[in-house]
């Protein structure tokens, strides 16, 4: 256990002592290595359902607690960055975990928070129109159901607003909705000044729906594609309403975090990100790659504004992700696993000596 070297707040924050470091509720340096995606539909199969009723009597509770925590910890995981995954490739994401099964992982976690599904994978669902009074009733709605629930836990470290919002770009299953703003209106100061007030009242309202219900924990923002276009209007105007800079990369994820820093002077969280093969067939499957985690989780050691690595689980393999660290029958990715572990460990031993003496 690394000892306090901040004063406690009871809440998770950010702060900068020679690097930008997560602080934990009780004072503590924290750098977040989380994993994403955990599901248990995907233990119903009829394949593999008597798993999940004769081991964990259909109980998500105890599937929390005897294989999620235990093998997140033992892998050397100090947190959960984000729980919904795709259970139907290019469909809405499964559920949240409730308060209840939050506090049943009894590790620290983000929260995704859903105003809208802009995301570049969602195929179904119309832009917002965020000048709206439906919009900021929306997002009210929002805050009350999720953060007013949430506003007190000690180990949640914070909201995420939505995941790789197409502010400006598309991809071909969404293009038929658009992006959110039209990235042609961009080659005129008239349009980039539309575009800078358009993102300022989307972020604006919701950090204002979220603090009227929550003014403990950290505020995420978007988690922005980082192979995609991103319009600096936008960028602007989340960081004057966000505590950290969140984006997923899958091709240069230690550049893109460097990058971005540079760029906004602001701490960084590689919410997503893996080395994997995400256009397979079905019946193919795709193995995490324990060496490339190595090496990333070794380099962001070198960026100062990096605050924490998540992992692009899944925790357990679907036959729509079809990757995961553990399969439908819970047999491990041994292989790949023990070079994940290690990294973790060492990446532990590092936040609790390579700068802890300094810090007080």
């Amino acid at each position: 256990m690394v000892p306090p070297t901040f004063a406690p707040t009871g809440f998770f924050r950010l702060e900068k002592r020679e690097r930008w470091w997560i602080v934990t509720p009780d004072g503590s340096p924290f750098f977040s290595i989380g994993v994403n995606h955990l599901d248990p539909a995907t233990l119903r199969y009829p394949e593999n359902i008597h798993i999940w009723r004769e081991k964990y009597d259909g109980d998500i509770m105890q599937w929390i607690d005897k294989s999620v925590r235990p093998n997140l910890l033992s892998w050397g995981f100090n947190s959960v960055g984000w729980v919904q995954d795709v259970g139907v490739r290019q469909w809405r994401h499964s559920r949240s975990f409730t308060r209840a099964e939050y506090a049943a992982l009894k590790m620290p976690y983000c929260h995704m928070l859903p105003f809208t599904e802009s995301h570049q994978w969602e195929s179904h669902t119309v832009n917002y129109d965020f000048r709206s009074a439906a919009w900021k009733e929306w997002c009210e709605y929002v805050a009350r159901s999720h953060c007013a629930e949430l506003y007190d836990e000690p180990n949640l470290i914070g909201y995420f607003d939505s995941d790789c919002p197409c502010w400006i770009h598309n991809f071909p299953q969404n293009e038929w909705r658009g992006p959110i703003f039209d990235p042609e209106l961009l080659s005129s100061p008239s349009g980039r000044k539309e575009l800078s007030e358009l993102a300022q009242l989307y972020y604006a309202t919701i950090r204002d729906a979220i603090r009227r219900f929550d003014k403990n924990h950290l505020l995420f923002g978007d988690r922005f594609e980082a192979n995609a276009p991103i319009a600096m209007e936008v960028i602007q105007a989340a960081s004057e309403n966000v505590d950290a800079f969140s984006l997923q990369d899958f091709k240069a994820p230690v550049k893109s975090a460097a990058h971005w820093h540079s760029v906004t002077e602001m701490p960084v969280l590689l919410a997503d990100t893996a080395n994997i093969e995400f256009h397979t067939k079905v019946g193919e499957i795709s193995r995490h790659d324990g060496k490339w985690y190595i090496e990333t989780l070794e380099a962001l050691k070198d960026n100062p504004g990096c605050v924490g690595l998540h992992l692009c689980g899944s925790y357990q393999r679907n036959r729509a992700r079809r990757y995961g660290l553990i399969d439908e029958m819970e047999i491990p990715d041994s292989e790949n696993l023990a070079l994940i572990a290690a990294a973790n460990k060492t990446m532990a031993e590092w936040v609790s000596s390579h700068e802890a003496p300094s810090l007080g």
